[in-house]
């Protein structure tokens, strides 16, 4: 039996749990706005609260300081942006740059022939980018990029439709609901193009085929 059928992309990325995490100060934000009759200044800090202490709980399981403070700073900037501007809804603006820039730089990585997704598996499996020297990968990877691209584009779209209409709230539940649901999904798409793209003789995403 091959490797790809061993191991799973779930099984190499990893659990929901960071996805999940970053899905709570978001929808604190909402709660605490619309429960302290639209106060943007409690909703702000109920969702710094909630990430300060999502924070604290990651670094006591172990993960890695640095992304522990870029998810915690991402919640401060957004509740900076809402304090300045004075719209709750911008709260959630920073979501919707990011996803647009992502679904931009995995497009373009594609286009490139350097698929993140190739990139990440590399790195987390220690092959790091033997992977580009196997034309079936590359092709793979290229194929079983495109859910990664089509996850932050629906964000975007849905996103900023909310934005626009002002529907905080939503805009709340929704951010929880397309991070992990959604990331699930796309890593199940996302696997099953992997397997369908590769020759069935290949030995696996662990195994790149390095012409002599």
């Amino acid at each position: 039996m091959t490797d790809t059928r061993q191991e799973s992309l779930a099984q190499l990325l990893g659990g929901r749990g960071g996805a999940l995490d970053a899905s709570l100060p978001p929808l604190a934000f909402a709660l605490g706005w619309v429960l302290a009759g639209q106060s943007i200044s409690v909703g702000a800090l109920a969702a710094v609260v909630c990430g300060a202490v999502i924070g604290g709980v990651r670094l006591f399981r172990g993960d890695r300081p640095r992304a522990v403070v870029v998810s915690v700073a991402l919640v401060v900037l957004a509740a900076y942006v809402a304090l300045q501007t004075g719209r709750a809804e911008d709260f959630f603006l920073l979501q919707i740059f990011l996803n647009a820039a992502s679904a931009l730089v995995w497009t373009a990585s594609i286009v490139v022939r350097w698929p993140l997704l190739g990139v990440v598996v590399g790195l987390v499996t220690g092959q790091k980018f033997r992977w580009r020297q196997d034309p079936d990968l590359v092709r793979a990877y290229r194929v079983a990029s495109w859910p990664w691209v089509g996850q932050y584009v629906l964000r975007v779209l849905v996103f900023g439709a909310l934005w626009m209409a002002g529907q905080v709230v939503v805009l709340g539940f929704m951010r929880a609901a397309l991070t992990w649901p959604l990331q699930v999904a796309c890593i199940a798409v996302s696997w099953w193009l992997l397997r369908r793209s590769l020759p069935k003789d290949h030995p696996g995403l662990r195994h790149p085929r390095v012409p002599a």
